[in-house]
């Protein structure tokens, strides 16, 4: 939008196009983090600091997905896919933003691991504060919301973190109510 107020991070590699990423914008008073790779980075340490006694691994496959953790301890298996969330209507954050096939087959996936007897979490880190809730954007993707609330009566665990946003960074901050 012309006149929005941005934060750019000088561009690690120095071979590309631009010299800066543009990783958060303003929205009225509210700092929204856009960086794609942050949901990840604060959903491993939500994961760490919730889980200290067990080993956290990236990038695991389950059959045809690959999902972003698994959590693994002492009587332990959960998968968990994280879902980062930008969009805010009226104090709710909304997802997806754009329609997901790749998020429906992760809930599917999530689905599976609990049949075969493993955890199975959704984590949505929304990238901003303060909302008052979480719900699936079915007038954008009707088939996510779906997929949705039925891995949630599959047992897959759907939890939602706002997160704290400053101009330099990102942090989990508290749970929010997920209204299916």
């Amino acid at each position: 939008m012309p006149g929005a107020k941005v934060i750019l991070a000088k561009a690690k590699h120095a071979a590309r196009k631009t010299a800066y990423d543009m990783v958060a914008v303003y929205k009225g008073d509210m700092l929204v983090n856009i960086d794609s790779q942050a949901p990840n980075e604060v959903a491993y340490l939500y994961l760490r600091n919730h889980y200290p006694d067990a080993v956290v691994r990236r990038e695991q496959r389950w059959l045809d997905s690959r999902l972003d953790f698994h959590v693994q301890g002492s009587g332990l298996s959960l998968y968990v896919e994280v879902k980062g969330c930008t969009l805010e209507k009226n104090g709710i954050a909304l997802f997806p933003d754009a329609p997901t096939m790749r998020g429906i087959k992760h809930l599917h996936a999530l689905m599976s691991c609990v049949q075969s007897g493993h955890r199975a979490m959704v984590l949505f880190v929304v990238q901003m504060t303060p909302v008052n809730g979480f719900a699936p954007y079915d007038s954008m993707h009707p088939a996510f919301g779906e997929a949705l609330r039925a891995a949630s009566l599959a047992g897959v665990e759907v939890i939602a973190y706002e997160c704290i946003v400053t101009e330099r960074g990102m942090n989990i901050h508290q749970p929010i109510p997920v209204m299916l």
